[in-house]
């Protein structure tokens, strides 16, 4: 199979129809071998009675049912457990993507080699807000800093072609949905590029996907997989040196006020009792924070990676 294009959703029944066949005329007009995956990610409107119905009508669509509203990451995820296709394509389900860009993505990859070509969204003044707008100018310039991939204006983009064996050797979970060319890289994937693709206006709703919490949760994200690819599997190297500074800067602190305390008394000096210094409880303290860290350093190296059920989600229903 040439193409699997995978289209998370939730609330979207008014667009389903219309991005279905457009993408179904696009194929055909490509002679392209295909099959759509719609992950419906628990929506309450019509768009899983849409979905079954497109699929008793045509064998290239599928579709997998969320008993409830995960996310992007999850729907993606179990979506990329079932692709058949060399390429996979994925894309939002609201007409925002166009999928007349699917040959050229479908030719970076299997023509120029790209192991993951992500769209640039262009006209985007004319499709969004400034509130959606203004902070994705923000997280990109961060994500391009602290990713290294420099070549990428829009991490989040929803319109992204992958080779096979990309999709099914890294893991999305929680909302790493932006981060997948970091992803990729970590994975070894390291040959990324960049397709402008056009931008269109909503047709149908509002976005599911707007303002600033979004870009707050972006970041938090982006430290998290920063940690995880810089320590993930070697935690005791971070909270191990961590806390052995913090111990050793304390010792250090406790030593000085003790030396004193005793020069004191070896000449005669009154001195104050060494309890009622504020620095012996600082330097106390900063011990028992060394410790803390240091045990949970050595607690992470035993547990790291090894989480389980982290990617099991309710499916009702697969067709």
């Amino acid at each position: 199979m040439d193409i699997s294009v995978v289209v998370p959703l939730f609330n979207e029944e008014e667009s389903i129809p219309e991005l279905y066949a457009w993408i179904k005329r696009v194929m055909n007009e490509n002679n392209f071998s295909y099959e759509v995956i719609f992950v419906n990610d628990g929506s309450t409107d019509h768009s899983w009675d849409i979905i079954e119905g497109l699929s008793k009508e045509d064998d290239h669509v599928h579709g997998i049912k969320f008993r409830r509203n995960y996310g992007k990451s999850p729907a993606l995820y179990c979506g990329f457990e079932i692709v058949k296709g060399d390429v996979i394509i994925t894309m939002d389900a609201d007409l925002q993507d166009s999928p007349d860009e699917i040959p050229e993505l479908y030719r970076m990859i299997t023509v120029d080699g790209y192991d993951l070509v992500s769209g640039y969204k262009q006209n985007r003044s004319q499709g969004d807000p400034l509130s959606k707008t203004i902070p994705t100018k923000l997280f990109n310039a961060t994500a391009r800093k602290v990713s290294g991939i420099h070549n990428l204006h829009d991490f989040n983009c929803g319109l992204k072609a992958y080779r096979r064996d990309v999709v099914k050797n890294i893991e999305v979970y929680g909302e790493m949905h932006r981060y997948m060319p970091y992803l990729a890289k970590n994975a070894g994937f390291d040959k990324i590029g960049e397709k402008p693709v056009h931008h269109q206006a909503r047709k149908f709703g509002t976005s599911k996907f707007m303002g600033w919490n979004r870009f707050v949760n972006g970041y938090l994200d982006l430290i998290t997989l920063w940690f995880l690819s810089s320590f993930g599997r070697k935690p005791m190297h971070v909270f191990g040196f961590l806390g052995s500074l913090m111990f050793f800067v304390g010792f250090l602190a406790a030593f000085i006020i003790g030396v004193d305390k005793l020069w004191a008394l070896s000449h005669g000096i009154p001195q104050r009792l060494v309890t009622d210094s504020p620095y012996f409880y600082i330097s106390l303290t900063m011990m028992i924070i060394g410790t803390q860290l240091f045990l949970a350093g050595f607690v992470a190296d035993l547990v790291s990676r090894s989480s389980q059920g982290r990617n099991e989600y309710q499916i009702e229903k697969t067709v």
